[in-house]
């Protein structure tokens, strides 16, 4: 009789009894391959096979053939439970795990994942990407989408409606909404992860794309295992139809301002004067930021004034040209200009307005640009709908820098840019007792986004402001803005490009003719204000006062 030491007869029950309890080697490879599975360590996973199926298969094999599953079945999480096994099916050892995949297109879909083992690891197989997948199935999406919802103005009526793959715009309400079609490549892999699969139109820019997950609804269908034994449904789900968007947009003060813009190349934006929101876009509204010239003055003048750099009443000289920061600035045309802040502003003295910017000086005046709305977002809806659509913002650098950088920015020059937008929520502020409010383009608070209002001046400021604007128009550079029933306060904007390449050689001593935008910002009527605008001609044949301002009265008279 053979006699086995105690220790080692207790250690050989351990051993017997760990066999029983907490399974075998091929069950642990399993649960790490589950566990990895479920964290998206495809690296981890390919680990767990055996010699044999990564003799095989590449870790790039595995890897594709569960992110085309994932794909196909639009997944977003995999959750797996408790393994159970090792089990005899039809002669070969499986493993199973209880897997749930939750779907963007199809619900959620539960079932057990068979794993074959062998020497120690899984024995991998193609059907292992999906729970329901027998051997040798393949998944495939059949995908129906719901109606896609129409985009609707502020008193109901289409702006743009139709499937997207024949979208229709009413009146000049595309200008608004934006464009369907097919998607780039950034936008068709976030669709994906959506159930959308390639090829399919959708919102590309506007409030199509900004909004698209609401117009579109979601996709549904059936979710399928495609083997040799036919067609099993795993999944299926009815497509949710989109939800109509109703936007802040007067239908008939969008056809009117497109209409006053015309051909023209620029821009055009009108804002409720109460409240911020856009009641009417046209053209480069807010896409094209462009250096906005003398209309720009309206914050230097509120900087200063809320400062305490300036008063209305103090005189300034009268001259052509003056030196700022080391550099010569002269007047538009070479005339004469100054006096008090008043005709100062309404006769848009460079000579006044760039000392005066570099007395308040640069932290000051980014400071007032950027309450104004400069070097932010616009905020026309919510921080995620603003990502996929990227509006630029309106810009002034941070800091200025050297004395000339602040004088030539005071006047608009330099590197300041600005969109019709953002110079008709200047004159909003103004006319909002210095308030400004955010320029909102849908009803729904949630999709417009929770932007607090920005107290920009003191009441009494921009009173004083206000006053000026209102002097531009009745004995200023914005007389053509003027209206017969309803005081208009405005600001008027040239500026300069650089020289145009289109002049003849000028002579000695003269200066070549320069490229110029031309600008006009208003409220009205001044004493109730209704509407706010801003008016952008982009390589202008004059001025702001001369082509931009009679576009903004064109506009104003069809709002009032």
């Amino acid at each position: 009789m053979l006699l086995i030491p105690l220790g080692i007869a207790c250690a050989a029950a351990f051993v017997a009894g760990a066999a029983v309890a907490g399974g075998s080697a091929e069950r642990d490879a399993v649960e790490r391959f589950a566990k990895a599975w479920q964290e998206g360590d495809y690296g981890a996973m390919y680990d767990e096979l055996n010699a044999a199926s990564q003799d095989e298969y590449s870790k790039a094999d595995l890897e594709a053939a569960y992110a085309d599953a994932a794909g196909t079945a639009t997944a977003t999480s995999v959750a797996v439970g408790d393994t159970s096994g090792p089990e005899d099916r039809d002669g070969q050892e499986v493993v199973l795990i209880p897997t749930t995949v939750q779907t963007s297109a199809f619900g959620e879909v539960s079932g057990d994942v068979a794993v074959p083992v062998a020497d120690e690891g899984v024995a991998w197989q193609p059907n292992l990407v999906f729970p329901g997948l027998a051997e040798g199935d393949e998944l495939q999406a059949d995908t129906k989408f719901g109606e896609r919802a129409p985009i609707l103005a502020a008193d109901g009526s289409e702006l743009a409606s139709g499937p997207a793959s024949a979208r229709t715009t009413n009146g000049s309400g595309g200008i608004v909404t934006g464009e369907t079609g097919q998607p780039g490549k950034k936008l068709a892999e976030q669709l994906a992860d959506l159930g959308y699969p390639e090829g399919v139109d959708t919102g590309t820019s506007g409030l199509e794309l900004a909004f698209n997950n609401i117009l579109a609804g979601a996709p549904g269908g059936k979710l399928l295992a495609v083997g040799d034994g036919g067609k099993a449904v795993l999944a299926q789900r009815p497509p949710t139809p989109g939800k109509a968007l109703r936007t802040t947009i007067d239908a008939n003060l969008q056809d009117a301002t497109a209409a006053a813009l015309g051909s023209t190349f620029g821009g055009a934006a009108v804002l409720d004067a109460k409240n911020g929101d856009v009641l009417a876009l046209a053209g480069l509204a807010f896409s094209a930021p462009q250096p906005p010239g003398s209309t720009f003055k309206v914050i230097t003048a509120s900087a200063a004034l809320e400062d305490g750099a300036t008063t209305l009443d103090e005189q300034f000289p009268v001259q052509t040209s003056t030196v700022a920061g080391g550099r010569e600035i002269a007047n538009a045309h070479d005339e004469s200009c100054g006096g008090d802040l008043v005709t100062s502003f309404a006769l848009s003295c460079n000579t006044v307005f760039a000392p005066l910017g570099v007395r308040i000086g640069g932290e000051k005046l980014v400071e007032e640009a950027e309450q104004y709305g400069f070097n932010s977002p616009p905020t026309i809806y919510n921080p995620k709908s603003l990502a996929l659509t990227q509006p630029p913002d309106s810009t002034i650098p941070n800091p200025l820098g050297e004395e000339v950088n602040v004088a030539v920015s005071a006047i608009g020059q330099g590197e300041v840019l600005a969109t019709p937008l953002e110079m008709a929520s200047v004159s909003q502020t103004v006319a909002n007792h210095g308030v400004r409010s955010p320029t909102a383009m849908v009803k729904s608070p949630e999709l417009a986004g929770d932007y607090p209002d920005v107290e920009v001046m003191k009441p009494e400021v921009s009173d004083q402001v206000k006053k000026m604007m209102i002097e531009v128009v009745n004995s200023g550079t914005g007389a053509a803005a003027s209206l017969p029933d309803a005081q208009v306060a405005g600001k008027t904007g040239t500026a300069e490009l650089g020289t145009t390449t289109n002049s003849e050689p000028v002579a000695p001593g003269e200066e070549p003719e320069q490229d110029v935008d031309a600008w006009f910002t208003a409220f009205a009527p001044a004493d109730k204000p209704k509407l706010a605008v801003a008016v952008m001609v982009v390589n202008a044949p004059g001025d702001g006062g001369t082509v931009a301002a009679p576009i903004a009265r064109q506009i104003l008279e069809a709002g009032l």
